[in-house]
């Protein structure tokens, strides 16, 4: 059986009406989403280059801006937070590493004092997260 073919391509031109509405619907959703609410404590973490990372079992705490202590992504004070780091170097078979999630603007006398209380509760190790750089630094060695 044939079908009648009726189907012609197009040669005229094309409305920039649809396009540019189109266009405009997905600028104001674009707007309107960066108002939404986003759950959670804002961290601005430091940015570095090439900084290792752990593979070995470990233990995050987050430190926000005001010094508020965060554990599994709860806000934690400090008695709570020893009680709960001695539980997870019980519970592990190996060596934890503490992880720390800081704000730029906490201070080292902050950071000090969460290493005492990890130390206290048997954690030795340590890590800073950071973010990477957007753009790393250019290689400045000169090729001879």
């Amino acid at each position: 059986m044939k079908f009648p073919r009726n189907a012609r391509i197009f040669r005229g031109q094309l409305d920039a009406a649809p396009f540019a509405a189109v266009f405009f619907l997905l600028v104001m959703f674009v707007m309107l989403a960066s108002l939404t609410y986003t759950p959670g404590v804002h961290i601005q973490l430091p940015f570095a280059d090439d900084l290792p990372g752990t593979d070995k079992p470990h233990v995050t705490v987050a430190i926000d801006s005001n010094g508020r202590l965060y554990y599994e992504n709860q806000l934690i004070d400090e008695n709570d937070l020893k009680n709960r780091l001695r539980q997870a170097v019980k519970n592990s078979l190996d060596p934890l590493t503490l992880v720390v999630e800081m704000d730029e603007a906490v201070t080292f006398k902050t950071f000090l004092h969460l290493s005492m209380l990890a130390r206290d509760a048997g954690i030795n190790d340590g890590h800073l997260a950071t973010l990477p750089r957007v753009f790393a630094s250019p290689n400045l060695r000169s090729v001879q």
